[in-house]
């Protein structure tokens, strides 16, 4: 039984947005197992909705995931507490706002908000991934994980380049993460699409562990002509969501 639920999480992994379709004899090659068995993992899946099979006998995702996800939102305290704070946030700055967090070695994004005069940010939609060492939002998630954490991360997704000014070199990363430790938010400086700059401020539990983080996107332009405001705001809205999770230090703690 762990293993068929295992093989069911790594077969709905399979699917992003480049990859929109599978079919099982690619199924059973990429996960390295039966054709047969795959094909009675998808069917199953299928029948719990968690697939759709298509007219030539491919399969997509199925709706069952967005009522999952719907309720996952919903009732998550996190994206509660701080919804409010990033209407705010996008209504002053009239910027793009996002939230999130740490998943196994990328950032995820868990809401997302956009302002009047924000650029489209194609990449962030909601439940998209990101590589974590290119964002500011990711930075800010590996700086409050351990250091073993962040050697694992490395390892297992690289660091890769997506423009000249991605961090590539890990010791430059850890750098620069010990950087965002000390002075409690990080930057973006076009380092995963030209042209635009973040910055990402770390949001604590009532523990006193960064759970997630606080960015606001904003033209390359637009940045450096007001940096300092761009990084007061999100920092008071990151202070104000902790303090809705209960978190009332002042210190800086490493989760």
């Amino acid at each position: 039984m762990l293993q068929t639920i295992q093989k069911a999480g790594e077969l709905l992994a399979l699917f992003d947005r480049d990859h929109t379709e599978w079919g099982v004899r690619e199924v059973a090659t990429k996960l390295e197992m039966a054709k047969s068995s795959a094909h009675d993992l998808m069917a199953s899946l299928a029948k719990l909705g968690f697939l759709n099979k298509t007219e030539d006998s491919r399969y997509r995702l199925g709706w069952r995931l967005v009522t999952l996800s719907e309720t996952l939102l919903a009732t998550t305290e996190l994206r509660k507490e701080a919804h409010p704070v990033l209407e705010e946030l996008a209504g002053q700055y009239q910027e793009t706002i996002h939230l999130a967090v740490l998943d196994d070695t990328q950032a995820i994004y868990v809401d997302k908000l956009e302002g009047r005069q924000a650029v489209r940010v194609e990449l962030t939609s909601l439940g998209a991934r990101l590589y974590a060492h290119c964002s500011a939002l990711g930075k800010v998630l590996l700086a409050y994980s351990s250091e073993e954490e962040v050697r694992r991360i490395i390892q297992t997704a690289g660091l890769p380049r997506f423009t000249p000014n991605t961090i590539t070199d890990e010791e430059e990363l850890q750098q620069n993460l010990i950087k965002i430790r000390k002075q409690g938010f990080a930057y973006d400086m076009e380092e995963i699409l030209p042209d635009l700059c973040c910055v990402a401020a770390p949001i604590y539990n009532h523990l006193g562990h960064v759970i997630a983080a606080i960015s606001m996107s904003i033209p390359a332009y637009r940045f450096r002509r007001s940096q300092t405001e761009f990084r007061e705001g999100v920092m008071r809205a990151a202070k104000k969501i902790s303090k809705q999770l209960g978190y009332y230090g002042s210190s800086q703690k490493v989760s």
